[in-house]
């Protein structure tokens, strides 16, 4: 069957950078794939969808975030009655202008398929809020950009590092490894909020990050000590505790190996040298 593809003249109403739908979806199966000349974005606000993609279907629940180029094909199915989807699709003009100034950021190239990542529940609360002040509107560049910027600098700060191809549970995971109750617990916690073995999971971050559970983790850890030392005057034991480690020599050698210097030296000169500069 001839894949039928969507324009931005179509879909954008005239002078407007981007576009908002929310849909039920059927649980009947689509007839063919469609492609389109434009960025979608859309997620999974409520129930389980079936997508359509040329390599297969994947399942995608509550909370999905996905991300389309123009030329990738696909087509969505609902599973169930209450399969919601939004849907947001993004004028090429604001996309090229976006990607001439956004740093590298795996998810909005998505040069090589879709790109994949999950809001848990407080963000999902977040990106609604967000799609609700662009309904009401004026969908111009401006409120383009006061929608996407805000998100996109969300998805840098929890950046995986895990291409588009990786497991969506893998996605997941790692999405949530940033969520302090997570972090704090190491990589016992990490591995049990997969629902996956150790094993297969261990064996899943070194196929796709090539680090372990641990090390993995402990990047994260690292990465909120060191801004925690910038942000406040706590004492080193409370921020080791704080990232779930509580043997404080043990903190100074994970963090002057993840830094290259002691914490108390990050602090000096990325928090006091800089509000009070020494002569």
């Amino acid at each position: 069957m001839t894949q039928r593809t969507l324009t931005h003249h179509d879909v954008l109403p005239p002078g407007t950078s981007i576009h908002l739908t929310r849909a039920l979806l059927t649980p009947a199966r689509p007839k063919a794939l469609h492609t389109h000349d434009f960025t979608e974005l859309f997620w999974v606000q409520n129930g389980t969808l079936r997508h359509h993609l040329p390599s297969g279907v994947e399942t995608l629940t509550e909370g999905a975030l996905i991300l389309l180029r123009p030329g990738q094909p696909h087509a969505l199915q609902g599973r169930g009655d209450a399969a919601l989807a939004v849907s947001i699709a993004i004028h090429p003009d604001l996309v090229q202008s976006l990607d001439a100034r956004l740093p590298s950021l795996p998810f909005w190239l998505a040069e090589h398929g879709p790109a994949r990542t999950h809001r848990d529940s407080r963000q999902l609360v977040t990106l609604n809020h967000a799609a609700g002040l662009l309904e009401r509107g004026p969908c111009d560049s401006l409120a383009a950009e006061a929608f996407l910027l805000p998100l996109l600098a969300d998805l840098i700060r929890h950046e995986t590092g895990l291409p588009t191809g990786a497991p969506t549970w893998l996605h997941r995971a790692c999405a949530m490894a940033h969520d302090p109750a997570i972090y704090r617990g190491g990589a016992a916690t990490f591995v049990a909020a997969t629902g996956q073995s150790h094993p297969h999971v261990s064996r899943s971050m070194r196929r796709w990050l090539g680090q372990s559970p641990t090390q993995y983790v402990n990047q994260i850890r690292m990465t909120q000590a060191a801004r925690a030392l910038t942000s406040d005057s706590e004492p080193m034991a409370e921020v080791a505790a704080a990232v779930g480690i509580a043997n404080l020599s043990h903190f100074h050698k994970l963090f002057r190996s993840h830094h290259g210097v002691t914490p108390l030296h990050y602090r000096q000169q990325f928090q006091r040298d800089v509000v009070q500069p020494s002569a």
